[in-house]
């Protein structure tokens, strides 16, 4: 005698709106699922880059030298060697016009890095809202294949003229599966939302204190070009 009641089979019976939800909650776990692996492949490795050029960067090697590097090595840099790469190639660009002061140089290369930090940020952030969307609707997709579950099942029982549990059983237990489903696809999207959050706001902060030191170090060396005009000049 079997006990207890078939997942596949309550699915199978349950009514077509039921199932439309199911399906719709289980596409929502899968793309869900993708988009984790793509995000966590994408910022450890992100993560890993910036630590490396960091390293590479406070050597003490020649900033040309680092430029012509990482421009040979890579056609689109990411990361700190995006943000890297803009404000030099800013920088040498101004630089060139003798006529342009140390402030407006400067000026000129913190906004050029700006929006390269802007890029990256928003490339990490990718797909991050479809994670969030999915951590808060599902709960409630389950809920409302619950409710017709239920409404369902009570509407069959008040077409009999004895009721027993095992009659209405089956449709309540359907019904329940949709929310456990929906239950299945917000959690891990919550909890990847939230800790790819993080992750993206430390890079960012990392991303933010790198470029302000390395403005410092072009102010530094466009005063230093400058001094060097006027001395010989004078």
């Amino acid at each position: 005698m079997e006990s207890g009641l078939n997942f596949i089979d309550l699915i199978l019976k349950a009514s077509v709106l039921v199932q439309l939800v199911m399906l719709a909650l289980v596409g929502m776990s899968i793309a869900s699922w993708a988009i984790i692996f793509q995000r966590r492949s994408i910022i450890s490795n992100a993560m890993d880059n910036a630590k490396k050029f960091e390293q590479k960067f406070w050597s003490g090697m020649d900033l040309s030298k680092l430029y012509n590097e990482v421009t040979a090595r890579a056609v689109n840099p990411q990361g700190l060697e995006a943000l890297f790469v803009s404000g030099f190639k800013e920088f040498a660009r101004h630089k060139k016009q003798s006529t342009q002061s140390t402030g407006l140089v400067i000026e000129g290369t913190h906004r050029s890095m700006r929006v390269a930090l802007s890029r990256e940020v928003e490339k990490l952030e990718s797909s991050l809202s479809f994670l969030a969307t999915v951590g808060s609707i599902s709960p409630y997709i389950g809920l409302f294949g619950t409710v017709w579950g239920i409404m369902n099942a009570f509407i069959a029982l008040g077409e009999v003229k004895q009721a027993t549990l095992q009659m209405v059983a089956p449709g309540i237990a359907e019904a329940l599966i949709a929310t456990a489903m929906g239950l299945f696809a917000a959690i891990p999207a919550v909890m990847a939302y939230n800790k790819f959050a993080k992750s993206v706001e430390k890079l960012e902060t990392q991303y933010i204190n790198f470029m302000e030191e390395f403005a410092n170090i072009l102010h530094r060396q466009a005063a230093s070009s400058a001094e060097v005009k006027q001395h010989v000049s004078a």
